[in-house]
């Protein structure tokens, strides 16, 4: 029997969109701190505030971007959060204060919030239902490449060249992904129903992925420390020339694994691809901790590479199995509301931890943290069946 294809021209497109989106994102992340501290004579609770109050807006947003997709419509409310979010990345240029930076960071949290929601609930909706848990796991991989084109790149723009050229180069790859967003189709779901336009509860979470997300946000409280604070940390370790080649480790062990974890996610469970990832993040963080050289950095970021691969797509994927097809979107919100609630708390926690105690103890309390996510996991979802 031949399997219906997940590589169509829409689910490409998409791809490209998204991924352009996340470049931004994380070439921003890993260097704004920098640029706070080197540029602007900012603390590390400062800098860690430019990842928070860019997230706290995405939270904010998050929970109504499911019915604001059902009324409005997806595609639409893709291109209209594709526009903001470029205009925000061309204003970098000419914002300088900290205060205007800062927001900056929050207005564009908005859009992205809409953006990554729009995209997520998109994909769910193009991929083959009987392959959901491969083809949500390759659009992931979106992210995934970006997690290390948008580090690498951001990283040796300003170490060659300037903060201005980073936020010009940033600009233009935004650019081509909003222009590739207008191939993607209007995607009807079989069997949605027309959306009513009253607001009730459960337009701002879907209840059902409530569980699943709440372990997703534990795991981004621990992979805080990597987005908002690895550049600073790999500094002071002496190996800020190696940040760069952290994540081109971190991604390629994600992309390798990447066809193989969503097929055994699909054919297996995701108890097979959930328990060894826990483990090997974990490692990873314990590495880091206590790294000394450049191969252990490196190291540390193929464990942290291949935990967060099977991690995130798997418990997003499961999120949205969680609920009916045409509450997609919702399910979607619900993740990525609770994802960015971990992310935000932890960059601002994790900083001041850094402040008081230094940067070893915090990759040593995430990766404990994972641990107990772990533990978490296996007493409530071990034994819980998916349909």
């Amino acid at each position: 029997m031949n399997k219906e294809p997940i590589w169509t021209k829409s689910f490409i497109s998409l791809f490209l969109t998204n991924l352009s989106v996340f470049i931004v994102f994380y070439g921003l992340v890993s260097t704004l701190p920098l640029y706070a501290k080197d540029a602007l004579s900012r603390t590390d609770e400062e800098a860690g505030l430019l990842m928070t109050i860019f997230l706290l807006s995405a939270i904010i947003v998050r929970p109504f971007t499911g019915k604001l997709l059902d009324i409005a419509g997806k595609r639409r409310m893709l291109w209209i959060s594709l526009i903001f979010y470029l205009i925000c990345t061309v204003l970098y240029y000419f914002i300088t204060p900290f205060e205007g930076l800062l927001a900056l960071r929050f207005f564009q949290g908005i859009w992205f919030s809409i953006v990554t929601t729009a995209a997520g609930s998109i994909a769910a909706d193009i991929v083959p239902v009987t392959r959901r848990g491969a083809g949500l796991g390759y659009f992931v991989m979106s992210t995934n490449l970006a997690v290390v084109v948008g580090p690498f790149i951001a990283l040796f723009i300003i170490q060659t060249y300037s903060y201005d050229a980073l936020f010009i180069l940033m600009s233009i790859l935004m650019l081509i992904g909003a222009v590739v967003a207008v191939l993607i189709p209007d995607v009807k779901v079989e069997g949605a129903v027309t959306p009513s336009k009253r607001f009730t509860w459960n337009d701002l979470f879907e209840k059902k992925a409530i569980p699943i997300a709440l372990l997703a946000s534990l795991i981004a409280f621990s992979y805080a420390s990597v987005l908002s604070y690895l550049s600073i940390y790999a500094l002071e370790k002496e190996l800020l020339a190696f940040a760069s080649f952290f994540f081109v480790v971190f991604a390629a062990v994600m992309l390798i694994t990447r066809p193989l974890t969503g097929k055994i996610f699909d054919e297996k469970g995701p108890v097979y691809i959930l328990i060894p990832g826990f483990i090997l993040f974990f490692i990873g963080f314990f590495i880091l901790a206590f790294m000394n050289s450049a191969g252990l950095f490196l190291l540390a970021g193929a464990c942290v590479g291949l935990g967060y691969g099977a991690l995130v797509p798997s418990l997003q994927t499961l999120a949205i199995q969680s609920t009916s097809h045409n509450r997609s979107g919702y399910a979607t919100a619900t993740f990525f509301t609770l994802f960015d609630t971990g992310l935000a708390i932890g960059s601002f926690i994790l900083g001041v931890i850094a402040s008081q105690f230094g940067y070893q103890n915090v990759y040593l309390l995430s990766g404990l943290l994972v641990l107990v996510v772990l533990a978490l996991y296996i007493m409530t979802f071990r034994k819980r069946r998916v349909n």
